[in-house]
């Protein structure tokens, strides 16, 4: 089947624990010992973690109070965007030295199409190498990639080597790669998915390639169509340079849980103010408004409201979640508040008439 594709040459690169990298960079006094960015304090939460502090288990998501029990020794140290920013721009330029069909999806990772590219080099291969090497030398940091023929493969490929190592799945070693492939590890598949594929009896690549579109549809919605395709090696996604925002959002966790609405208008006054400077540093606007809660037994709720018109007025952002927060009575006592806006005024935005996707033949080498 793949002889009969069109594919591409993508490159997933993805920083090796780049918070935590960078603050070892800046303070090298901190290189080889357990840290964690974030989770400092009794309600923390850890944003980042070493590969020494991963060691004993400790990662991004995780209370502080739990990392510092599985790793006593482990070292908190405070975020700085300002700087993860600067670094990351420092890398993106090194990636537009090689093409412009760059795709950010974070600070820390992109996905890169050079089937045409700048330096001219057939090998995407040697490109990942160079790029990598480059952002040694250039910033002090390692990173790694994955490499293959289209952004899903790569996406996985780019976690095989980690830290500072690369993976190319050539065109000829996708479908083998594919078959072997242990569901857990297919991008996309979270861990209630996974569980739901091995109470069915899937459990790698194969066994998902042996049922059939209209199985896989019905046990599995729309996600079914999508797992038939890429476990066939089919994924069109092009590399997006421009993606467009979807959403735009600030939250907050509390050091004491809420239990009234009261207390919590004054916390959404200060969340409706960053959203408010988010909105404004990147002139947009939307016109749904979210009110996200975490309860204090971890459990989520969501409430939103679409108006007929796009705002980024603070007021009226606020007003509109102090509606939401009044819509229902709180399941429980409070540890987190959000606010986002979505439906923004960048997702229609036309398509240039000249844009174009960059597609070759399978015959060529990576």
């Amino acid at each position: 089947m793949l002889d009969e594709l069109l594919i591409r040459k993508i490159i997933h690169v993805d920083m090796d624990a780049f918070y935590a990298s960078v603050e070892q960079l800046d303070n090298p006094e901190l290189i080889g010992k357990p840290i964690a960015v974030g989770g400092g304090g009794k309600r923390g939460v850890i944003s980042a973690a070493s590969y020494e502090a991963r060691k004993f288990g400790v990662k991004s998501a995780m209370a502080g109070n739990l990392a510092i029990k599985l790793c006593p020794e482990l070292i908190f140290v405070n975020h700085h965007f300002e700087r993860y920013t600067e670094i990351s721009k420092q890398i993106r330029r090194i990636f537009y030295d090689y093409t412009d069909l760059v795709e950010p999806l974070s600070l820390d990772e992109a996905y890169l199409d050079v089937t045409e590219n700048k330096k001219g080099n057939p090998s995407a291969s040697l490109i990942a190498k160079e790029i990598r090497t480059r952002i040694f030398n250039e910033v002090g940091l390692t990173a790694s990639a994955g490499i293959s023929i289209n952004k899903f493969i790569a996406k996985i490929a780019s976690d095989y080597n980690k830290p500072n190592g690369q993976k190319t799945v050539n065109p000829e070693e996708v479908i083998p790669f594919l078959e072997a492939l242990e569901i857990r590890n297919f991008y996309g598949i979270g861990k209630v998915t996974a569980e739901k594929m091995y109470q069915k009896g899937i459990f790698t690549g194969l066994d998902l390639k042996q049922k059939s579109l209209d199985y896989l549809e019905k046990n599995f919605g729309k996600s079914g169509h999508l797992y038939y395709y890429i476990v066939r090696g089919i994924h069109n996604s092009e590399v997006k340079p421009n993606r467009i925002r979807k959403s735009l959002a600030a939250e907050r966790t509390f050091n004491e849980n809420l239990s009234s609405e009261i207390f919590m208008l004054e916390k959404l006054d200060h969340i409706a103010e960053e959203v408010t400077k988010r909105l404004s540093k990147s002139n947009v606007a939307g016109k749904t408004v979210t009110l996200k809660i975490k309860y204090s037994d971890f459990t989520l709720q969501t409430r939103s409201k679409t108006l007929p018109y796009y705002i980024k007025d603070k007021n009226i952002i606020l007003e509109t979640a102090k509606d939401l927060l009044y819509q229902e009575k709180l399941n429980n006592s409070v540890r987190l508040l959000g606010i986002s806006l979505s439906n923004l005024n960048t997702e229609n935005k036309p398509k240039k008439e000249d844009d174009k996707s960059v597609s070759v033949q399978l015959k060529f080498e990576f």
